[in-house]
């Protein structure tokens, strides 16, 4: 599909990743290379082919490549910085901020182009769905993300003041300082797969224990909660 767009509203694709090449990042490269123009991607270690996946998925696409010896998610602050000066190293216009498991609902594309094109908004927030399964997400106490908007897409400003939330995990995938950012809600939702598969969801219980098992920077109830053998779901509608 022809991705030209006016002056200024070129769409960078900014992610990380490790070891994703037999998880989502196929699926998730596969929806996104429809509407970017271009990726930075910032391979954190992996021992996989996971690097191949990103060459061959976004074959055609400018891509900057990024890859870490050794893993440094133990210090996400540290990883995000990385990610976010490698980004706008390349000079975006939009700056999406996506993981390797999350994609925008099918049918995104005029949207997100009519989007970019609008002046009034530099930051957009979305609402994202923890999938717990292919058709169902899970909505209870602990796991309500979809109900609030959060911050996926935003306009580079490059002569801003960008500061972080300077903690080693739950940093925010931005810096702190868009929270000052014109915004707007978007409509379009935003799918996370990361948590369909039992054997992810102990791996990411297992992670979050081992980096921060007294709960200094998450909430360890919901940390635990990750195991329910009997959470609620609520079947997910296209």
């Amino acid at each position: 599909m022809d991705k030209l767009r006016s002056e200024g509203s070129k769409l960078t694709l900014s992610m990380i990743v490790r070891n994703e090449a037999d998880r989502y990042l196929r699926r998730a490269l596969e929806a996104h290379r429809d509407y970017i123009e271009e990726a930075v991607i910032i391979d954190d270690g992996s021992s996989d082919d996971t690097a191949d996946v990103c060459r061959d998925m976004l074959s055609g696409i400018p891509l900057h490549l990024v890859r870490n010896k050794q893993s440094t998610y133990h210090n996400e602050v540290e990883l995000r910085k990385q990610q976010w000066h490698e980004t706008v190293s390349r000079k975006p216009d939009w700056i999406l901020n996506m993981d390797a498991d999350e994609w925008f609902e099918p049918g995104c594309r005029p949207l997100l182009d009519e989007t970019l094109r609008q002046r009034q908004s530099d930051a957009i927030y979305f609402r994202l769905y923890d999938m717990w399964s292919e058709t169902h997400y899970r909505e209870d106490f602990y796991w309500r993300a979809h109900q609030t908007f959060r911050p996926f897409l935003i306009r580079y400003q490059a002569d801003a003041a960008y500061e972080w939330k300077e903690t080693p995990q739950h940093c925010g995938r931005f810096p702190q300082s868009i929270q000052y950012f014109s915004y707007n809600c978007h409509p379009l939702r935003v799918q996370h797969y990361g948590w369909v598969k039992p054997e992810d969801r102990r791996a990411k219980y297992d992670r979050y224990m081992r980096l921060d098992g007294e709960g200094r920077y998450g909430w360890i109830d919901q940390y635990t909660s990750i195991l329910d053998e009997k959470p609620n779901l609520i079947p997910w509608e296209g």
